[in-house]
């Protein structure tokens, strides 16, 4: 399977690094240098699917690209959400497949799910307050992060209609943690999520890369999971 990389910072790197003992074959590798504006991707490399950890604005311009050519794409950026809804009809529109994800840890959407199952059981005691609390390394530019908002919407959808209070801390190394707590009067109930490795995302993203393959539309890792 001919894998094209774009965007070759950590995650990248990560991604090429792992992606031939997965049964990938790496078609090619864009980066900040090679795909400006887009650029790289006028005529890229014959690619069975792409994974794109890149940047928001990269993302925006790279999506109609990847449509253009037929190249299904595994998109893991974070921070252009709002401009979902116009890439989403152009996918759906196209004959190409976009798994996109605020995070590809399989162990994340897992717990996510784990999450909406405990929003919908706290949801009737109305005594229950929630939050959702992250924390990450300085690094990191968003805030909150992509999977704290996503947290937060499966909590909402799950039935949950109090307020969620989301909060954020940016500080060293720390890796990528996320909380999510109910409060009653007496006592507390909190999960809890940590990524140890970066390697974590890579795998998924591999696995979501090998799923979207001959498919056609707008997924998430719900779908990869077979947690809808």
């Amino acid at each position: 399977m001919r894998l094209l990389i774009v965007g070759h910072g950590r995650m990248g790197k990560i991604v090429e690094s792992l992606a031939p003992a997965h049964g990938f074959e790496i078609a090619g590798v864009l980066d900040i240098d090679s795909n400006p504006d887009g650029k790289g991707l006028v005529a890229p490399p014959a690619a069975d699917v792409a994974i794109e950890f890149s940047t928001p604005e990269a993302t925006v311009q790279n999506l109609p690209l990847f449509a253009q050519h037929g190249i299904n794409a595994v998109v893991g950026t974070t921070g252009w959400q709002q401009h979902e809804p116009r890439l989403r009809r152009l996918v759906t529109e196209s004959s190409i497949a976009v798994v996109a994800s605020a995070n590809f840890s399989i162990g994340a959407n897992l717990f996510q799910s784990i999450v909406e199952h405990a929003a919908r059981q706290f949801a009737p005691s109305t005594a229950y307050g929630a939050w959702v609390y992250e924390a990450h390394h300085a690094a990191k530019k968003d805030a909150p992060s992509g999977t704290a908002i996503s947290l937060k919407a499966a909590m909402e959808a799950a039935g949950y209609s109090r307020g969620i209070d989301v909060s954020s801390t940016r500080a060293g190394y720390i890796p990528g943690t996320h909380t999510v707590g109910f409060d009653g009067p007496s006592d507390t109930v909190t999960l809890t999520h940590a990524n140890r490795d970066r390697a974590a995302f890579a795998l998924g993203a591999l696995e979501a890369a090998r799923w979207v393959v001959g498919k056609r539309g707008w997924f998430t890792m719900k779908d990869v999971l077979g947690l809808q």
